[in-house]
């Protein structure tokens, strides 16, 4: 098993760790078809996108116990209701929209070392952390024309790669690739009562519904589920502006009671979207993550008074 501390200068080293988590992601107990799914008794740490804030993630994987990063009795463990002791079993962490930091050094973004960093901690804990697909992950390795506060995130990714790696370059873009196409589109998290939570990146627009293929969460994703605009992976991963008639539709669809989810902006870090969806946010200022005992799944209005405020106050 890849172990930390890893050289992030290494194309070999990074590759491996990158495969390591593919091969983690599609072996993983917890996978069913195109989706992670778990089961109380346990907690979960739901995080919205990170977009390589380092502090944030750092803070995410200490509250769920995991890695070199964890440090016994940090109010973010105070905070999240473990209180430094393990929970009535496994604590599971949700981490998506890893890469694409708006902190740019020369125009070149190194986000694939948190990246690499979150394939080495599913490595480590392959039914307890769920890398769920996010579209800027996924547009990264379709080489889709993202713009984001006037920089091509996919372009200044490229950069640093290339600027790092040179010639090896393609090596790690490769690993890179399989480890995008292994992760799955979404967790199910069945609680004690029967009740079940959905953590996804996103949803798809309403508007697409009627081209939506539903049963994307039943099956084995396909190269054609990938394709902009067009694949079910990539409709749901992209898709906002949620309504009630949307989500009351996945929830006979689905089966799902609670909606757990990132990608649209929450200044705030926690916004409602009722009937059932909580938006989070990890990456910004304001950025919290939420946990969740699933022997008592919250109401949607109770799990927005649930999150923890993440920032330099709690190390």
């Amino acid at each position: 098993m890849i172990q930390p501390p890893l050289d992030y200068r290494d194309p070999e080293a990074v590759a491996a760790a990158l495969l390591a988590g593919a091969e983690a992601n599609r072996a993983a107990a917890c996978r069913r078809a195109s989706i992670d799914e778990i089961f109380a008794p346990g907690r979960l740490i739901a995080t919205g996108d990170i977009h390589d804030n380092p502090l944030h993630l750092s803070q995410v994987i200490a509250a769920a116990g995991m890695g070199e990063e964890q440090h016994e009795g940090t109010k973010a463990q105070r905070q999240g209701g473990m209180e430094g002791q393990a929970a009535a079993g496994p604590t599971h962490l949700t981490l998506h929209e890893i890469i694409h930091s708006d902190r740019l050094i020369n125009g070149m973004d190194f986000s694939y070392r948190a990246l690499t960093r979150v394939a080495v901690l599913k490595a480590m804990h392959p039914d307890r952390v769920h890398t769920l697909l996010g579209n800027h992950e996924l547009a990264q390795i379709v080489g889709a024309g993202i713009v984001k506060d006037g920089i091509r995130p996919v372009d200044a990714f490229n950069a640093g790669l290339e600027y790092v790696f040179g010639g090896d370059a393609p090596v790690v873009e490769a690993a890179i690739a399989q480890f995008v196409r292994s992760m799955p589109l979404a967790l199910k998290a069945h609680c004690a009562d029967g009740r079940v939570i959905l953590c996804a990146h996103s949803l798809p627009t309403p508007a697409i519904m009627q081209r939506f293929d539903a049963s994307v969460l039943s099956r084995e994703l396909t190269d054609m589920d990938y394709e902009p605009r067009r694949g079910a992976a990539h409709l749901m991963v992209w898709g906002r502006n949620y309504d009630a008639e949307l989500l009351e539709d996945l929830v006979e669809r689905w089966g799902v009671n609670l909606f757990i989810l990132g990608h649209e902006k929450a200044e705030n870090g926690v916004r409602l979207v009722p009937p059932n969806a909580i938006i989070l946010n990890s990456d910004h200022d304001h950025g919290v993550y939420l946990p969740i005992d699933l022997d008592h799944k919250p109401e949607p209005e109770e799990a927005v008074g649930m999150v923890v405020r993440l920032g330099p106050g709690l190390e």
